[in-house]
């Protein structure tokens, strides 16, 4: 571990408390992170809290994707860097998404937890939007297993009365998973299969009237 991993774990223990008071809000299945090894965290996608309350369900660090423009900031750019986070750019240039399948290897080579929103930004309604190939391919060629959270409640702090109504929010933990190993060009019907199983990992931990397009329906 890092000196700047030992640092956010620290800072992250400090601020949690925070959390505390503002929100009602548990860890379903904190048991299913394990302990050490190289893991690709995917989660839905909400609130801007949402990565705060994963950093403070894991008792490890993660490397969270942030998009390229964050990166662009004075600012944000250096914290973003210190914390280790990957920039991932939403061209679709072969060149970008060579250099992040590059950069996902050499952090989860380091037996690191890397993070990412499968669905590739904020839902705005809170249901799971149709998954982007990303996560998928990245599992596939790393052969890295992939940890599902869902993320249930932060549909609800919006506006300023969230402030006084302490929502309810609940982090669900599901089991680590592997996908097929996949070392050679993939095909577009080969990575929506593998990212449909996978989002709908995450849809089975989140509550009927959040899974959204990967709801189940009974025949």
């Amino acid at each position: 571990m890092t000196r700047s991993q030992k640092i956010l774990l620290i800072l992250s223990r400090i601020c949690k408390p925070v959390f505390n008071i503002l929100f009602s809000w548990k860890v379903e299945g904190r048991d299913n992170i394990p302990s050490t090894g190289p893991l690709i965290l995917i989660a839905n996608h909400v609130n801007l809290s949402d990565p705060f309350f994963l950093i403070f369900s894991s008792p490890r660090c993660i490397n969270f994707m942030a998009k390229e423009e964050l990166f662009r900031s004075p600012f944000l750019r250096p914290w973003l860097r210190w914390a280790g986070s990957v920039p991932i750019s939403r061209r679709g240039k072969v060149s970008d998404k060579q250099k992040m399948l590059r950069s996902s290897r050499d952090l989860l080579k380091n037996g690191l937890i890397l993070g990412m929103f499968p669905e590739g930004g904020r839902s705005r309604d809170g249901k799971l939007k149709n998954g982007k190939h990303g996560s998928a391919v990245i599992a596939s060629k790393t052969n890295v297993p992939l940890l599902p959270v869902g993320i249930a409640g932060t549909d609800k702090i919006n506006g300023i009365s969230w402030l006084w109504k302490r929502p309810s929010i609940v982090v669900n933990i599901g089991k680590p998973f592997k996908l097929p190993p996949n070392h050679s060009k993939m095909s577009k019907s080969q990575m929506q299969l593998l990212t449909t199983q996978l989002m709908r990992e995450i849809a089975a931990l989140l509550p009927p009237e959040y899974q959204g397009a990967y709801e189940k329906h009974e025949d």
